[in-house]
Order: C-alpha cells, then sequence, then structure tokens
C-alpha cells in the first residue's frame, strides 16, 4: 500500500494559486464563467493528491462528502427561485414596488431609496433581482429629479445587499450558514451588530446627500407611468401581501427556511390563482422558468420577468463545483498544512478575525464570492472551534467580506451584473454603495475590541461533537468529541 504523504505549506498552496491563475484569466480576461477553471481545479488538486499516495476513491469521497454538506442549501435555492416567480405572479412584487415608488419625496429619495431596496431584497431573498426590478426603476426616477445616476446606484447597492444578507431566502445566507455549520437564524442575528449600524449610518449619509435636492413631485411623471401599468397588469390589493405574512410569521416562529419557503410558495400561488386568476398549468410553469411579463411595455417586461428553478441552476452548479474542490483540497491535506503553518502567527481573537477577513477578499478578488466563502469558510473554522469561539462569526466574516465586496469590485459577477443593469460604472458607484464597505469596517472593529465576537456555547460545542465537526487542536484538524472539547467547556 502506498504511503499517504502530507505535503508542506509551500506545496500545498501550488494546487490553490494554479486553479486561481486559471480563474482569473477566465474572468478578467476571457470575461467568463468560474465553473471550468474549478472543474480544472479539481483535476490538478487530484493529481497532486495521487502523487502524494491517495487513491482516486479517496478522493472523491472527499469531494462527495464536502458537496453533502451543500446539499440543504442547493434545494433551498432552487425553492427561492420558486418564490421569486410566484411572488411576482401573485402581485406580491409589483404591489411592494407600487408603493414603494408612491412614497418616494425628493429630498428624501436616496435614504427612502436605500430602504425600498432593503425591503425588496429582505421579502425575495436576491440582490440581483432587487438591482434588476425596482433598483432599474428607481436609478430612471433619480434621473428625472437629477440627482447623479451614481448617488442612486450606490443607494441601490447599499439597502439591495443589505436585504440579501439578512433574509433567510438569500442563497448566500443559507450557503454561509451551511458552510459554517451555523444555525441559520444564529447567523443572521449574529449580523445585526455590523450590517444594522452600516444601514443607519448609510441612512444618515444619504439623507445629508439627497437635502440638496428639491425637485418637485411634478417631475415624476414616470413614476405614474410605472404605478399605471403595474395596475393594470396586476390586481393589487392586501390579499397579495399574504405570501411576506406567511414568511414573516414563519421568521418570528424560527421555521426551518426550507419549510418556511415553501410555504411561501404554497400561499403565493393560491393567491395567484384566486386573486390573479391564474391556471394552474401556468403557476407549475412560472416554478420551474419563472414569470415571464408579455405587457408590450420593455421598462415592465424587464421588471417583472424573473425567477424560476431554471433562473438557479448557474449558481447551483457553481456551488456544487466549488465545494467539491475544497473537498478534494481538504482530502489532500492542502488546508491542514497552510493552516497549520499560519496558526502560530494566528493565537487570538484578532488574528483569526483579520485573517478570515483578509483571506476572504482577497479570495472574492481573484475570483467568485461562492469561492470566497468556501475556501475562507472550510479552513478557517476549524480555528474559530479550536479557541472556542462560535462558528457564527466566520459566517460573518465571510458575509462582510464576500457577499458585501461583490458589488464592489469591478470584474466580480456581482459588480458586472450592477454595471450591466444600471449601467453604471463599478468605479463610480462603489463608494457611495456605503452600507456594503462599512460593515465591513465594523466587523473588523468588534474584532480589535472583542465587542459581539461570541464564544461557543456548551449547546453549540455539543453539537459539533454529534455533527464530528472539524476543530484545530495543537496544530492539527481533528473532529469534535466530547473528550477533545472538554477543555472549551471548561474555560
Amino acid at each position: 500500500m502506498k504511503e499517504i504523504r502530507q505535503p508542506s505549506w509551500q506545496v500545498a498552496l501550488v494546487p490553490i494559486m494554479s486553479t486561481l491563475a486559471i480563474l482569473m484569466v477566465q474572468i478578467l480576461v476571457f470575461k467568463g464563467a468560474p465553473h471550468i477553471p474549478l472543474i480544472l481545479g479539481i483535476g490538478i488538486t487530484a493529481i497532486f493528491g495521487i502523487l502524494h499516495g491517495h487513491k482516486w476513491s479517496g478522493l472523491q469521497q472527499g469531494m462527495l462528502s464536502s458537496v453533502s454538506v451543500a446539499l440543504p442549501v442547493l434545494g433551498i435555492f432552487m425553492v427561492v427561485g420558486m418564490t421569486i416567480g410566484t411572488w411576482i405572479a401573485s402581485g406580491t412584487v409589483p404591489f411592494l414596488t407600487k408603493v414603494g415608488l408612491e412614497i418616494l419625496t425628493p429630498t428624501g429619495f436616496l435614504p427612502l431609496t436605500c430602504i425600498i431596496c432593503a425591503i425588496v431584497s429582505v421579502f425575495t431573498g436576491t440582490s440581483w433581482g432587487t438591482v434588476g426590478t425596482i433598483g432599474l426603476a428607481l436609478l430612471g426616477i433619480g434621473e428625472s429629479l437629477g440627482i447623479p445616476s451614481y448617488f442612486t446606484a450606490g443607494a441601490v447597492v447599499s439597502g439591495a445587499w443589505f436585504g440579501d444578507k439578512m433574509s433567510p431566502l438569500s442563497d448566500t445566507t443559507n450557503f454561509t450558514a451551511a458552510i459554517t455549520g451555523t444555525n441559520l437564524y444564529t447567523h443572521m442575528r449574529n449580523m445585526l451588530p455590523t450590517t444594522f449600524p452600516a444601514l443607519v449610518i448609510s441612512l444618515i449619509i444619504y439623507t445629508y446627500l439627497g437635502s440638496a435636492y428639491t425637485s418637485t413631485l411634478a417631475e415624476l411623471g414616470n413614476v405614474e407611468t410605472l404605478d399605471k401599468l403595474l395596475s393594470e397588469s396586476f390586481v393589487l390589493n392586501l390579499w397579495v401581501l399574504l405570501p411576506p405574512l406567511v414568511i414573516g410569521i414563519c421568521i418570528w416562529k424560527k421555521v426551518e427556511p426550507m419549510p418556511c419557503m415553501f410555504l411561501g410558495v404554497f400561499t403565493a400561488s393560491l393567491v395567484a390563482f384566486f386573486v390573479q386568476g391564474m391556471p394552474v398549468n401556468e403557476i407549475l410553469q412560472v416554478m420551474m422558468s419563472g414569470y415571464v411579463s408579455d405587457s408590450g411595455n420593455p421598462a415592465i417586461d424587464t421588471l417583472l420577468s424573473k425567477g424560476g428553478i431554471m433562473s438557479m441552476t448557474w449558481v447551483i452548479t457553481l456551488i456544487m463545483i466549488a465545494m467539491a474542490f475544497g473537498g478534494v483540497l481538504q482530502k489532500t491535506g492542502c488546508f491542514d498544512a497552510i493552516l497549520s503553518s499560519v496558526m502560530p502567527f494566528l493565537k487570538g481573537r484578532i488574528g483569526l478575525v483579520f485573517a478570515t477577513m483578509f483571506a476572504t477578499v482577497s479570495f472574492n478578488f481573484a475570483s467568485n464570492a461562492f469561492i470566497a466563502y468556501t475556501i475562507p469558510g472550510r479552513m478557517f473554522t476549524p480555528a474559530f472551534r479550536g479557541q472556542g469561539f462560535s462558528s457564527c462569526n466566520v459566517s460573518r466574516i465571510l458575509e462582510d467580506g464576500a457577499t458585501m465586496s461583490a458589488p464592489l469590485i469591478p470584474w466580480n459577477s456581482g459588480a458586472v451584473f450592477v454595471s450591466g443593469t444600471l449601467g453604471i460604472p463599478t468605479v463610480l458607484y462603489a463608494p457611495f454603495a456605503f452600507c456594503n464597505w462599512i460593515s465591513f469596517l465594523i466587523n473588523l472593529f468588534w474584532g480589535l475590541t472583542g465587542w459581539f465576537i461570541p464564544k461557543a456555547s456548551e449547546a453549540e460545542i455539543q453539537n459539533w461533537c454529534q455533527q464530528k465537526a472539524l476543530i484545530l487542536r495543537d496544530g492539527n484538524i481533528i473532529e469534535a468529541t466530547p473528550e477533545n472539547t472538554q477543555y472549551l467547556i471548561s474555560k
């Protein structure tokens, strides 16, 4: 039997850096998707592992084990696609859009834009969907008021990504919780100390910036046009608020995400059938392929043609490939070698927080947000556990470092989508997406002070043992057991 040799940290970096180089060429030069470079990265890492004594069957099992962690989240993504489609078909999203447009005032336009996008994003779970719908409409309104488009785009991005980050329907929120083994609602609650202050500060700045603009409401002719078209296309009464009401009750009762969203889809389907008069076969088609608006008005059709399971396949396949890549890196010992080499310099809270944030942002600059969740998440979560810190600290850093920075990096898929949809270069709107970069700074501040950096509870440590979660102890990554975690409970 061939002996398995553990790589040094320098050698362990070879498959990671090789894959990152291919990724950067694909994304920056060829403007392509990251899927194929990651598959090539899996091949490179597998060859690396075989040369170090691993068998293919073992590497394959490592990939399958890693992908299995994400399976519940992949199911949630499918339901998110169904949610977006049915919420449009039921009239829920059009109603929220209509109400948001009606409460706008010129001087309060920027803070209200941020708030409206945050609300829509929380209830739909998609920053991209919010930007491509209500965000696009608000951009046109802002231009009619004489407000610089990059101000408006910054407010749209701040609100949309705040809502995405704080929504139980969001793919990124569910994935970061899953990758770190954190309960979804614990993860959401622990994000409040960075996200809520960032939003409040942003709203204050937007209010100050918007105070210089005092256009009259008479200039809002395009608002009235959009309002009329929405009213003509849908029955907009209070019944259409049933889906978000059901979701709100589920969140309050802490219902698990999957049944929570299924109830939202089911309720929206009933509203679409009884209130909007949509046939059952069309509702099922909306769940699969999304809602397709054919009003004849380009703005409305762009606004409302969204959702469906098929709209989520790009993200679902990327997550599966990224998780497989993370699994083969774990199996070949690359993560262990790198983490063991840097841990002597990362003893304590400050080193862990700053190193995890740096790694997350670096991977986001070099590749894609989901890769920035996967590799730093799998690499640093055992280190946090080994020092007695709750894994929800890692999930929050992943969100602040990757989710919030995605629309600020010109070549990242988030920024490409925003700039392409709104027609505003990233370098112009990014400085005014205050919520995105302020939450990043607040997270680092809490890391320095120790405030809002929770320790793991005894119940969480017991859960690690039940799940056989990985912890870093004495320079080695091991599975958590009641015996080897006793020192954490006794601290």
